[in-house]
């Protein structure tokens, strides 16, 4: 039997995540956005209506901070999202509300927070630890033994050496190159990575 799906989120973000869903074979249920003008997506209802406590969610939005927010108010069981064309290690963990996009490989013993985001052709090597609202971004390198701390987006292209940690709600900017540990809030761009600023708390 099918197992039926609510997201959370009518953006771009959600159309991939129903393709995901459609290529899993599983079934959506409905689509739920605060857009009154939004009515269907991809031939999907969009309503106001907030999911059956019965139903499963994906929090489909990108910003990790909207994503933790409605995480915290919802009382729903949540769903992940693993597009069939991955490569995803048997001793990996995925946690729940994760979505993870076609083309990744995540590598044995890597752990995988809750309500990620791995996007499009990401990589994350053995024993790395991601925290729950990470976005890897499409393309990017992570390699083993890095640690990444809630809510921190990794952009575009960016790549990170082993044994690295990365704090709290960081962001590490596209095609970055980082060689050394990032701190909580830091915003890092550049070829070897440098802080420029960092994010409010």
């Amino acid at each position: 039997m099918k197992r039926k799906i609510a997201l959370i989120g009518a953006g771009g973000h959600a159309k991939v995540i129903i393709e995901i869903i459609e290529e899993m074979g599983e079934d959506i249920e409905m689509i739920n956005d605060n857009n009154p003008v939004l009515s269907t997506l991809h031939g999907y209802s969009v309503t106001t209506d907030m999911p059956a406590q019965n139903i499963p969610v994906i929090i489909s939005v990108g910003s990790n901070k909207i994503r933790k927010r409605i995480a915290t108010e919802l009382t729903n069981t949540f769903a992940t999202a693993i597009h069939p064309k991955t490569h995803l290690s048997k001793r990996c963990n995925i946690g729940e509300g994760t979505v993870v996009m076609a083309g990744v490989t995540i590598n044995s013993n890597a752990v995988i927070g809750k309500h990620c985001i791995i996007n499009t052709n990401a990589s994350v090597d053995h024993d790395c630890v991601i925290g729950d609202f990470v976005h890897i971004a499409p393309g990017s390198s992570i390699a083993g033994t890095v640690s990444i701390g809630e809510g921190t987006q990794v952009g575009v292209g960016s790549s990170i050496i082993p044994n690295i940690t990365i704090g709290k709600w960081a962001t590490i900017g596209a095609g970055t190159v980082v060689l050394e540990d990032i701190p909580d809030y830091a915003v890092v761009v550049g070829v070897p990575g440098n802080i420029i600023k960092f994010n409010h708390e």
